[in-house]
């Protein structure tokens, strides 16, 4: 282990990669890559020009949306195709009256697609402006003090909806993953381009203790990082309200380590190259991390996907992170993952260590 913390400090570039990944990365990855509606662009084809349409148009307020261009009807698809505006609101002639005399008149809402994620948001965020406002002049004009329904929102564990919480939070889980597995399998292979393997092998020491070592030397360095980035990145710098045990983060973490550490090990033995372990973390790796639950939830993917990735220790992990860090679960509530967890690492890590045996032995 000693030996693994010396070569990871004299290599410098992956040294200032590795911290770089749990600091200052976090940070831009949470306020660069927000999940919230931001200054969309909005245009209005106001045909209407009444009270009602107004009181709507006024409604579309900063910092959801840019303050609403009038455009005419013709320049519509043209401003469509350029992509000057993400929302294009249109209200049909006599839109008030029809209103008032209850023949539930059509609004006609365009929108650009190809920014799905601001689409995707804005559209509710528009029906609802427009569902509520014109409630509220119906009642107003008609003398209703009630509606039939009242819906009461009560909003869990991140009352302020701050995606930078979430996206700082996943940033950190994605990245425990892919620098553990690439600190383990670029140990090995460093080990095998500087000639120095050959020296382990003829030392005291069996594939077991080899492999532990690396093992516990780069979990160790991703497990301290994690915590600091934990305890400043997330807490001090983003702001974010941890509601459970940092502590109980990390036993999930060191666990998952095992998993990821015996990847990297496993991973490092089919390839002979760094480019070529590379090529097989882009191809292993990034689809475990985009398939896990931490980017799109496991609910939108086809069901025998959602099966298959319950036998995924990352999936595992993403999960008890959330359940964690957002919603203050103790170790009552996520042993069963942390045992699955457990399982599927020291399965891989046993399937790791016979392919490490059979690697060393290839090469005396």
């Amino acid at each position: 282990m000693k030996k693994e913390f010396l070569s990871l400090r004299r290599d410098y570039a992956m040294l200032a990669f590795v911290i770089y990944a749990f600091t200052a990365a976090i940070y831009i990855q949470a306020n660069g890559m927000s999940h919230d509606l931001n200054r969309a662009p909005v245009a209005v084809v106001d045909h209407d020009r009444s009270a009602l349409s107004e009181q709507i148009i006024d409604a579309l307020l900063p910092p959801r949306f840019q303050k609403p261009v009038a455009i005419s009807p013709d320049d519509v698809d043209r401003a469509m195709d350029d992509a000057r505006y993400i929302f294009v609101l249109d209200f049909p002639p006599d839109f008030q009256s029809d209103v008032l005399a209850g023949r539930s008149p059509d609004v006609q809402l365009l929108i650009d697609a190809t920014a799905i994620m601001q689409a995707g948001i804005g559209s509710g965020y528009i029906q609802e402006i427009v569902s509520d406002e014109v409630s509220r002049f119906v009642q107003r004009n008609n003398g209703t003090r009630t509606t039939p329904v009242t819906l009461s929102v009560r909003i869990a564990f991140n009352q302020s909806l701050k995606s930078t919480w979430f996206t700082g939070t996943m940033g950190l889980v994605s990245n425990i993953t892919m620098l553990s597995v690439l600190l383990s399998g670029a140990a090995l292979i460093r080990e095998r381009e500087h000639g120095t393997l050959e020296h382990l092998l003829v030392l005291p020491i069996g594939p077991s203790e080899i492999m532990l070592g690396k093992v516990l030397a780069n979990g160790a360095v991703v497990l301290v990082l994690s915590a600091f980035s934990i305890l400043v990145v997330l807490q001090q710098l983003l702001g974010m309200q941890i509601a459970g045990s940092v502590t109980l983060f990390l036993l999930a973490s060191a666990l998952y380590l095992f998993f990821t550490a015996a990847l990297g090990i496993f991973l490092g033995t089919l390839a002979g190259t760094m480019p070529q372990f590379g090529l097989l973390f882009f191809l292993v790796v990034l689809p475990m991390n985009l398939l896990s639950g931490g980017f799109t939830p496991l609910e939108s993917m086809p069901v025998w996907m959602q099966t298959a990735q319950q036998f995924s220790p990352s999936t595992q992990f993403v999960a008890l992170a959330q359940a964690i860090l957002y919603r203050g679960a103790g170790i009552d509530v996520v042993w069963p993952r942390l045992m699955a967890m457990a399982a599927a690492g020291a399965l891989f890590y046993s399937i790791s260590l016979m392919r490490f045996r059979r690697f060393l032995a290839a090469q005396q």
